[in-house]
C-alpha cells in the first residue's frame, strides 16, 4: 500500500444551518486517481473543496473534523492557507485562463511565491507545459494570450498554471464538463500520465470516465459518503444499494 496523502476523520461542513457534509471518512493514497460521483447537488464538490480550504471563501461555512496532509490537520489555526493552496491545486470546471499570455498565465504562480529569475521561469513554464501535454502545441506562441487557445488548450494551461507552483495534490472539479470528446481524452489521458508524480481528487457526473481513469471512487449522496472502495469493485459489486442504483441508472 502507498503512504496516505490526505487522511479524512469524522468531517462535517455546514452551510448555516444547513449540513452539507456528513461524517465523511477518506483515506487517499499518495500517487492514485480517486474519483468523487453521485448526483448534483450530493456534496461532492463541497468536499472536493474543502480539501483545500477553498470553502474558507464562502460566508457562513462552518468545518469540524479533521482533514490530516502530512501529519497536520490543515484546518489549524496556525497553517498558511495560501503555502496550503500552492501544495494542494485546483482545476475548475471551467478553463479560466487569466487575459495574459501563455507564458504569462503559467509564471503567475511562481512570480507570487518569489521566483524572478528569468531563466529560471523559462525553466518553470516549459515544465508545466510539458506537464500538461501543451507545450509542443503553444511553444512557438507563448507571447499569444491565452483567450485564443482552444477550450481544451484552455483546461490544459490551466492545469499547467496549477503544476507551476509544484503541487502536490491536484483537485480537479469536473475539469472535462465543458470540453468536447477528443478534448476530454486528452484530459483523461493526462491524468494517468500526472498520477505518476501527484496525487489527484477528480470530480465527474461521468461514470464512464470515474471507470476509466481512477483508482478508488467515492459515491456521494444528499451529504453522505455512501460508499468508497476500488473503482473496479465498486462498479462491478457495489456492496451499497444505494450505489447500485445510481451506476445502474435507476436515479440520479
Amino acid at each position: 500500500m502507498n503512504q496516505l496523502a490526505i487522511s479524512v476523520q469524522d468531517l462535517n461542513l455546514y452551510y448555516g444551518d444547513k449540513q452539507a457534509l456528513r461524517k465523511i471518512n477518506m483515506e487517499i493514497e499518495e500517487k492514485s486517481v480517486t474519483a468523487l460521483i453521485g448526483p448534483s447537488g450530493c456534496g461532492k464538490s463541497t468536499f472536493l473543496r474543502t480539501l483545500n480550504r477553498m470553502n474558507d471563501l464562502i460566508p457562513g461555512v462552518r468545518i469540524d473534523g479533521e482533514i490530516m496532509i502530512h501529519n497536520q490537520n490543515i484546518y489549524d489555526d496556525e497553517v498558511d492557507v495560501e503555502m496550503l493552496r500552492k501544495q494542494v491545486g485546483m482545476v475548475f470546471q471551467a478553463p479560466n485562463p487569466f487575459p495574459k499570455s501563455i507564458y504569462d498565465n503559467v509564471a503567475y504562480g511562481p512570480r507570487i511565491h518569489g521566483i524572478k529569475n528569468k531563466s529560471r521561469l523559462d525553466e518553470i513554464v516549459e515544465k508545466s507545459l510539458r506537464g500538461a501535454a501543451l507545450w509542443d502545441e503553444v511553444k512557438d506562441r507563448l507571447k499569444d494570450r491565452a483567450t485564443g487557445l482552444s477550450g481544451g488548450q484552455q483546461q490544459r494551461l490551466c492545469i499547467a498554471r496549477a503544476l507551476a507552483v509544484e503541487p502536490e495534490i491536484l483537485l480537479m472539479d469536473e475539469p472535462t464538463s465543458a470540453l468536447d470528446p477528443i478534448s476530454t481524452l486528452k484530459i483523461e489521458e493526462l491524468v494517468q500520465e500526472l498520477k505518476k508524480n501527484y496525487t489527484i481528487v477528480i470530480v465527474t457526473h461521468n461514470m464512464q470516465q470515474a471507470a476509466r481513469i481512477s483508482d478508488k471512487t467515492a459515491f456521494f449522496l444528499n451529504g453522505d459518503m455512501i460508499e468508497y472502495d476500488n473503482t473496479d469493485k465498486l462498479f462491478s459489486n457495489p456492496q451499497n444499494k444505494q450505489t447500485e442504483d445510481y451506476i445502474t441508472g435507476r436515479f440520479g
